[in-house]
């Protein structure tokens, strides 16, 4: 299967669905908040990698097929973050280029409410009917202690420590 864009796909409390012009201003905010960016890059993104971001987002549906969800409270309407699959050709040891990287961030208000978990775990009900993938992954910074736990809930081991840009990353994997 191919799609050009994210389907919609609902949760008790969520919406997810493909990306929009519109989302950018709350995408943007995300991204520039320290609590955000404290375990993904380290520093807040800039109005011009937050722009870039999204246009990656856009690019791995019409190119591979898969990638990443806005995420929407149903509650407020409100974008609260993103989910989704991406291949971001990592330059890491070991690789895991080719194999779909489980990602996600919210916005810092929408912590702790168990949003994440419940976003990820309907993309990956979705992504196992739609694709066959052998298993997926995903890494995180070794102090992301509650990133690391909502990998577990989701099904996610630790793999390995691997290294990323001479830094340490855990490396957890989900197999199908």
């Amino acid at each position: 299967m191919s799609l050009q864009q994210a389907p919609t796909l609902e949760t008790e409390r969520l919406v997810l669905r493909a990306h929009t012009l519109q989302d950018f201003e709350l995408c943007f905010k995300m991204w520039a908040d320290p609590v955000v960016a404290k375990y993904i890059g380290g520093k807040p993104s800039t109005e011009q990698e937050t722009w870039y971001r999204l246009m990656r987002y856009l690019g791995h549906w019409s190119l591979l097929g898969f990638g990443y969800w806005a995420v929407q409270e149903k509650q407020s309407g409100e974008f609260i973050g993103e989910v989704g699959f991406a291949d971001f050709k990592r330059q890491m040891t070991p690789s895991i280029q080719g194999i779909p990287e489980l990602g996600w961030a919210l916005r810092s208000e929408f912590h702790t409410k168990g949003y994440a978990t419940e976003a990820l775990k309907k993309i990956m009900s979705w992504s196992d009917q739609t694709y066959q993938w052998r298993k997926t992954v995903c890494i995180i910074t070794p102090e992301n202690k509650v990133s690391v736990r909502v990998a577990e809930k989701c099904g996610y081991t630790l793999k390995t420590e691997a290294k990323m840009n001479e830094s340490p990353i855990l490396l957890f994997e989900r197999a199908i």
